[in-house]
């Protein structure tokens, strides 16, 4: 990993939806099956997620250029724990980026905003077959709390 990228993680702006679509169509290549691929539809889902929680959304940038975002919503009602969770809708980094500490920082920014709205569980889907990121998540903490169709559900405590 190196820790001297020079990364910056900022909130989410309106005017970041072409870099959020093209960061994503990036980052899910090799993982489409788990992605939208129409435009029109990401730029759709880029416009809910600001709604949800403009707060938890956030953008890593590199001299302005983004290379991964992470979509904290503190406002989601688990259906499962049956209260409101720091639910992490998405989370992706540019192919070339992975394996440098800027996913840990995404999640890190995600897991201290959740924390600090009074969350005390965050909730993420991974796809099934997506083995990277489930170590991943498992490595920060996250444990396995069920399945439903394609997507694992993960949970971590928040202390």
């Amino acid at each position: 990993m190196k820790n001297d990228l020079p990364v910056n993680i900022r909130r989410v702006r309106k005017e970041d939806v072409e870099k959020f679509v093209n960061t994503y169509k990036d980052s899910y290549r090799g993982l489409e099956r788990y992605a939208y691929k129409n435009r029109r539809i990401v730029k759709g889902y880029f416009k809910w997620l600001f709604r949800r929680d403009p707060e938890g959304f956030m953008v890593a940038e590199i001299d302005e250029k983004a290379i991964g975002f992470v979509a904290c919503d503190t406002n989601w009602l688990s259906v499962f724990e049956l209260k409101k969770v720091g639910e992490i809708h998405e989370i992706f980094v540019l192919p070339e980026f992975r394996g440098m500490g800027v996913a840990s920082k995404l999640l890190s920014s995600a897991l201290c905003y959740a924390r600090g709205r009074g969350r005390d569980l965050a909730e993420l889907w991974v796809g099934e077959t997506n083995e990277q990121a489930m170590k991943f998540y498992e490595f920060k903490g996250f444990r396995l709390a069920g399945k439903v169709w394609k997507w694992v559900r993960m949970v971590k405590e928040l202390k």
